[in-house]
């Protein structure tokens, strides 16, 4: 599993292109997710650092994407012109066609 993820961060691939020799990506994700959360991850980084600089010229390469893209509007979840609103609400005072008072019958 550590093999997966080393990949996937080394390529920069997205986590659906990893190669199957490695696993389902899902597990490999969510792995990383996990060991991240608790401390595991950093541990694992540590352990490999310490190893590496006994062997010597040991070479880090880091890449940070710092880009930053707007979503169009329609990608936030905006409601479409006539679609009912999420949640059930009832419309606003302002918005609720006049009644023509109470139906005989």
């Amino acid at each position: 599993m550590i093999n997966a993820i080393l990949w996937k961060l080394r390529t920069g691939a997205p986590w659906r292109d990893l190669p199957e020799r490695y696993g389902p990506w899902k597990t490999a994700h969510e792995r990383l997710r996990i060991w991240t959360a608790d401390g595991t991850w950093e541990r694992i980084l540590d352990d490999v650092i310490v190893k590496d600089d006994a062997v010597g010229n040991v070479e880090w390469t880091f890449s940070i994407d710092s880009s930053s893209v707007r979503a169009h509007q329609h990608s936030a979840g905006a409601r479409k012109k006539g679609a009912a609103p999420l949640g059930g609400s009832k419309p606003s005072p302002s918005t609720e066609k006049p009644s023509d008072g109470p139906v005989a019958g």
